[in-house]
């Protein structure tokens, strides 16, 4: 597994133990979280207004409230990076099949 896939899922979870919490994000991070994961999780956060209404619109016959959060956050998270590629500083920007995957 990559290290971004690694930083990746640990943004998932940041941002589903935010959304569980309502903490804020920098009271979940520890120390040695890595930079990427720290934008991507910022990034969602910051984007959410966007980002779930989209989800909402296209989980047909769901709401986003009965959507399980770590599921959201999953979703939350690739929809970012689908849509705002170039919005997390990295080597380059995020490919849709890395956001897919």
């Amino acid at each position: 597994m990559s290290r971004r896939s690694e930083q990746r899922r640990a943004a998932v979870f940041v941002v589903y133990q935010h959304d569980l919490t309502g903490r804020p994000l920098h009271e979940l991070f520890d120390r040695q979280t890595a930079m990427f994961t720290r934008s991507l999780a910022h990034a969602v956060t910051d984007h959410q207004a966007e980002l779930d209404p989209l989800i909402g619109r296209h989980a047909k016959g769901w709401t986003l409230e009965r959507i399980a959060p770590l599921e959201r956050s999953i979703m939350r998270v690739a929809l970012l990076e689908m849509l705002h590629p170039d919005v997390v500083p990295g080597e380059s920007p995020i490919p849709p099949e890395g956001a897919i995957s």
